[in-house]
């Protein structure tokens, strides 16, 4: 990126790294910020954002996305995302990594998340050492799940060694085959082909296991049900390098969202029923979930117009994470501090990247919030290339006024 000229954010309640909230002012240059605090005022030359009592916090980090969609992230304030490898060809040598690595800048930073196996098969071992010297910042099973434990093991081992984490998809392959719903009363009464939920645990348990024997990190990217949240919290109690996230259509939505067939409720995950729903709820709110993703994946009427069955999965998330993550902070289950660390925090330390707060040193990737700004989804105006999202014509709270990468502004809106 560029230089730009130094920047001060002004009259702002800042979100410092303790989750506490502050009025002050925020001062960043060569991309860095270089003050925070009550008493840091413009200097002589500096470009000036008068925050005007809205919150300054640190953009959003966003993990396991599956497609960049720039306009989509300016306007859901995230600045960096880690992108599954799940691509065109995928992202399983070095060339593809390091193309995808420069392609969002100077406004955006991709992160490549290099493909665990050669073409994400699930058998032969990718070159994950040369990703990593490409620009990966971790390991992604993509939206499969590595069924045979012996390669799933050498990849822990290998990765371990090497110091980087595995981002892991949570569903035993043998057992999903091609279900679209979660097994239940709402896939019979629907006639859809179902899986039981237990999937997702068996998943998880076998490997936490493999984890634990190659001493290396691993991080589940959705953690839908009661049963795979209860084996995430033991392992973090004895210890392991084991982290969750999860996206909000499963903290807001069960599987009574799928009775209309509409194809936008069509998710990988299937939507669990209302228990695992009230489950992952607990389990943002007493810290098992480590981060909250929008698994940003647009698919326009060539993949949602069809019936259920023969739909691709996956939903526009970038522009409705915040908004929704911000229905937890509402309801009492977490504060603002927490949310920010499960937007912002957690996910930049995952990906080793110097980000995600507001401190001396970070770099200066900003966004200016109204926490109360009402505002309606609209899945025909999303600035995503598809509009897909179960949350459609919804009335939502929390936008992004501003936003800043690397001091440099990328979004300005005074509009509601």
């Amino acid at each position: 990126m560029s230089i730009q000229a130094s920047l001060t954010i002004t009259g702002g309640q800042l979100l410092l790294p303790d989750g506490t909230v502050t009025p002050g002012a925020v001062r960043c240059e060569g991309g860095f910020i270089t003050a925070v605090g009550a008493g840091v005022v413009p200097q002589k030359g500096d470009t000036v954002h008068d925050a005007a009592g809205r919150i300054v916090a640190p953009g959003l980090v966003d993990i396991g996305v599956f497609a960049i969609d720039k306009p989509a992230f300016h306007f859901g304030g995230i600045t960096r995302a880690a992108l599954m490898p799940d691509q065109n060809p995928p992202l399983d040598v070095p060339a593809r990594v390091r193309f995808a690595a420069q392609s969002g800048k100077p406004d955006f930073w991709v992160h490549p998340l290099a493909a665990a196996t050669q073409g994400l098969e699930g058998t032969s071992l990718a070159e994950i050492a040369m990703m990593r010297d490409a620009g990966a910042r971790a390991v992604a099973t993509g939206r499969r799940w590595i069924g045979d434990s012996g390669t799933m093991l050498r990849l822990l081992q290998y990765t371990g060694m090497l110091g980087m984490i595995v981002i892991a998809h949570a569903e035993d392959a043998g057992i999903v085959g091609n279900a679209v719903a979660t097994a239940g009363e709402m896939a019979t009464r629907l006639g859809l082909p179902s899986a039981p939920a237990q999937a997702e645990a068996l998943a998880i348990a076998r490997d936490i296991t493999l984890a634990e024997m190659a001493s290396a990190a691993i991080h589940f990217r959705n953690v839908t049900t009661a049963a795979g949240l209860d084996l995430v919290r033991a392992a973090k109690a004895r210890g392991l390098h084991v982290t969750a996230g999860i996206s909000p259509a499963y903290f807001m939505l069960s599987d009574l969202a799928i009775g209309a067939f509409r194809t936008f409720t069509h998710l990988s995950p299937a939507l669990r029923c209302e228990e695992d729903r009230k489950a992952v709820v607990t389990a943002i709110k007493d810290g098992t979930i480590d981060v909250i993703t929008s698994g940003h994946d647009p698919r326009g009427p060539e993949d949602k117009r069809l019936p259920f069955s023969d739909s691709a999965p996956g939903m526009a998330g970038a522009e409705t994470l915040l908004p929704l993550t911000l229905n937890l902070v509402r309801d009492g289950v977490i504060d603002i501090g927490r949310a920010f660390a499960l937007l912002s925090t957690n996910p930049s330390r995952l990906l080793g990247v110097n980000a995600g707060r507001l401190a001396v040193g970070a770099e200066a990737d900003i966004a200016v919030i109204d926490p109360e700004r009402p505002w309606i989804v609209n899945s025909d105006k999303m600035a995503a290339a598809a509009g897909n999202t179960p949350f459609d014509r919804q009335p939502v709270q929390g936008r992004v006024l501003a936003l800043f990468k690397g001091g440099m502004a990328v979004r300005r809106s005074t509009s509601g």
